[in-house]
């Protein structure tokens, strides 16, 4: 988050708040975003290995993990496969900014593969919540259950919103890129906290209190 924050800030053009994040993969200097999928990516795999050898008790079902490698692999996906312009960025040469609002009429086969691997990430983290929230629950951990299952519909919602934004939804379309990065936020955020609390679980009682 912290680097695609950063790549917007110097993009000349670009409006976070109405563009995708993806966009910054499609203009000229975008290897710096690409990289940035795949490194995240990368980690976001090592993750899901460790949550796949990570206590039931805490982590949940292997679908978890399994779900967590498959956002891993979307990132990286994300990278390799460049999106189609959306929502007017980057602007096409003949400067039509307001056709250019819209998804183009036919999508390229990289940008349709983008889209793709975009699915288990916004998708896939949200399923795992809440296979992570019935999972808690049932062993009465509410605190976790009630943050997960409030991760899953608040990424959910926010992914439905944006895609309606960059779907060209008037009311909704300058908001696009806050509304996606809302429920980048969120999602990665609760991935971020369940591999904490993998990890302090697999630690010594005396490490686990200083982390």
């Amino acid at each position: 988050m912290t680097g695609f924050t950063a790549i917007g800030a110097r993009r000349s053009g670009y409006d976070w708040r109405r563009h995708a994040v993806s966009s910054l993969a499609a203009a000229p200097g975008g290897w710096l975003q690409r990289a940035n999928f795949m490194i995240t990516g990368s980690l976001v795999c090592v993750a899901a290995h460790g949550l796949a050898r990570g206590s039931k008790d805490i982590v949940g079902r292997r679908a978890v993990s399994a779900l967590t490698f498959a956002v891993g692999g979307g990132l990286i996906g994300s990278g390799l496969f460049v999106t189609d312009p959306v929502a007017g960025y980057p602007p096409s040469p003949s400067g039509q900014d307001q056709a250019d609002r819209n998804p183009p009429a036919v999508p390229t086969g990289e940008g349709t593969l983008h889209n793709l691997c975009a699915v288990p990430i916004f998708i896939g983290i949200p399923i795992a919540a809440l296979i992570s929230a019935t999972s808690s629950a049932r062993r009465g951990q509410y605190r976790w259950a009630s943050y997960s299952a409030g991760s899953a519909i608040a990424m959910g919602s926010a992914s439905a919103l944006f895609g309606a934004a960059f779907g060209g939804a008037p009311r909704l379309a300058p908001h696009g890129g806050v509304l996606q990065r809302v429920s980048i936020t969120t999602g990665f955020a609760w991935l971020s906290a369940l591999s904490l609390r993998a990890l302090t679980s697999a630690l010594p009682i005396s490490q686990a209190a200083v982390i």
